[in-house]
């Protein structure tokens, strides 16, 4: 067993003893393409997804030089008729760039992994011949071994992202990448399949992708790698069972992601952590990614400020995910922060109607926090103008909420604002800095309906809880009749503090210079 060849199963076993939700399903996927024209796989996820996971999953079962049968048997693979006929019968090459970069700098990476691989292959096909280059010198093991290799690499963007500003060095790697997975007979020679995962979709060089062939699997565009990204929802609702966790709480905090016929993906790192803490918070503060929001959000292009202020609100917005190139420095405009983002696990995308939003309480939270420290003057000003929303909200003060909702709608309105749809849109983008002080939900069912917006104070807040009813064309007094007619603040009630009804209203036909909003706000009494 080497640290480059055929490492073992010791890595899959240890997860294996822990709790382990089965991927194992992902295995049938990567067997499907061996041997074939689909023989490379490259598939990109957010930190913190679960991606060495899976990649060493993929080694304990391919490996030839151990018996994984005890660690499958009883997983979802294990009845798939094509278990047995790939499990353990591979030399397997694994690569884990971060730890690689750590051992010979990302200067010396490339030539780093191909003496090590070399030297182990040479200590276990002594009578193989070696070759002037690498690609070579693995064609030559493969025909002294009479089997191919499966690679997998971790992290394989990292030499990527770790050497920005020196374009040398990412072309050296990438073309170190090329060498092996290139159009030629040699890839299909060498290799019964590969099996890339990192943070970055594979980087554009020019107009196309450097390394072609491999085909992709994005978190724009997952396909049929979906259910593998993170927990599914069955997943979450089991591990709750079994645990005695709130799954709603765990919806709320980790829920939001959705894919083309999987509607809820979780991030499976926070779950885990919630678990096994007991405690709901946000655990991508702990991540290295967390350090960069503020920096991406700070970029000065024309409506990016803006948008992230909806984003925060609970509005989603359109992004053209196209152009982006694949790194962490090319950005030509707002879209290309936006999808940055999408892969950084910060916003999900329906692929359908090509829109993004935050997805998650965990997630918004960063957002709220980063936004808070940066330093352009119309994103200050929008945080202010919130924070004092919401102010004038807790204190009563009618006339000040209208008054900033209306020059809310002028700044930013729909283009099309006939409905309480496009309503509860402009107040989520008034709002949008409650996440210090409150928990949003929309369409919360309610006594006898669903209240529009409730804004529930978290556990260590002061402030009322505020349930929210818009009205278009109709009164502000007729949203808060709505509200006590249908019993809205029974849904919120046993939280235990105060509650305020806020009634909004907008007048199509106001007359000339009268303002279109109005407000109104009381006090619950329950028994009024």
């Amino acid at each position: 067993m080497g640290n480059y060849l055929n490492p073992g199963n010791a890595g899959f076993a240890g997860i294996r003893n822990d709790v382990y939700v089965d991927k194992s399903g992902l295995i049938q996927l990567i067997n499907q393409t061996i041997d074939t024209p689909r023989r490379l796989t490259c598939i990109s996820r957010p930190r913190r997804f679960g991606k060495s996971f899976a990649a060493q999953m993929l080694c304990a079962y391919y490996d030839k030089t151990c018996d994984s049968a005890g660690l499958f048997d009883d997983l979802e693979i294990a009845g798939d008729i094509h278990y047995r006929d790939y499990r353990n019968r591979y030399d397997v090459i694994y690569l884990d760039m971060t730890e690689a970069i750590g051992e010979a700098s990302v200067a010396n990476v490339v030539p780093y992994i191909q003496e090590s691989v070399m030297e182990e292959l040479a200590e276990s096909y002594p009578e193989s011949k070696a070759a002037k280059g690498f690609a070579a010198t693995l064609a030559n093991a493969v025909e002294t071994a009479g089997n191919k290799f499966v690679m997998i690499i971790d992290e394989w963007d990292a030499p990527i992202r770790e050497s920005v500003g020196h374009p040398d060095l990412q072309r050296r790697y990438l073309e170190f990448l090329r060498s092996l997975f290139k159009n030629s007979g040699m890839t299909s020679k060498i290799f019964a399949a590969a099996y890339m995962t990192g943070i970055l979709p594979i980087k554009k060089d020019g107009s196309q992708s450097a390394i072609s062939d491999f085909l992709e699997y994005t978190m724009v565009k997952p396909r049929q790698f979906g259910k593998y990204v993170g927990f599914t929802e069955d997943e979450v609702r089991e591990l709750c069972r079994t645990y005695g966790s709130d799954f709603g709480k765990m919806k709320q905090w980790y829920d939001g992601y959705s894919f083309r016929d999987l509607t809820a993906v979780y991030n499976p790192n926070s779950v885990m952590k919630a678990i096994r803490n007991d405690d709901f918070d946000s655990y991508w503060t702990q991540t290295s990614a967390a350090d960069s929001l503020m920096g991406y959000i700070s970029l000065d292009f024309d409506g990016l400020s803006r948008t992230v202020a909806e984003l925060i609100g609970g509005v989603e917005t359109k992004v053209d995910t196209k152009g982006f190139a694949n790194d962490l420095v090319t950005f030509r405009d707002r879209d290309d922060v936006l999808t940055l983002l999408i892969h950084l696990g910060y916003l999900t995308y329906d692929e359908e109607t090509q829109r993004a939003h935050i997805p998650n309480e965990e997630i918004r939270l960063e957002f709220t926090r980063a936004i808070r420290h940066v330093k352009r003057d119309d994103t200050i000003r929008r945080v202010w103008e919130s924070a004092r929303l919401i102010e004038d909200t807790v204190r009563g003060d009618e006339e000040a909420v209208a008054r900033q909702i209306e020059k809310i709608h002028e700044e930013e309105s729909p283009l099309r604002y006939n409905n309480e749809q496009a309503l509860r849109s402009v107040i989520k983008r008034a709002y949008f800095s409650y996440g210090d002080e409150y928990v949003m939900f929309e369409e919360l069912p309610a006594g006898a309906g669903y209240a529009d917006v409730v804004y529930l104070p978290k556990k260590d807040s002061m402030l009322p809880a505020l349930v929210v009813e818009l009205k278009w064309n109709q009164s502000a007094d007729g949203a808060i009749e709505q509200i006590l007619d249908r019993r809205y603040p029974q849904a919120v009630k046993e939280y235990g503090g105060d509650i305020l009804l806020v009634g909004i209203s907008y007048a199509k036909d106001a007359p000339p210079g009268k303002r279109k909003h109005r407000c109104r706000i009381e006090k619950y009494l329950e028994k009024r």
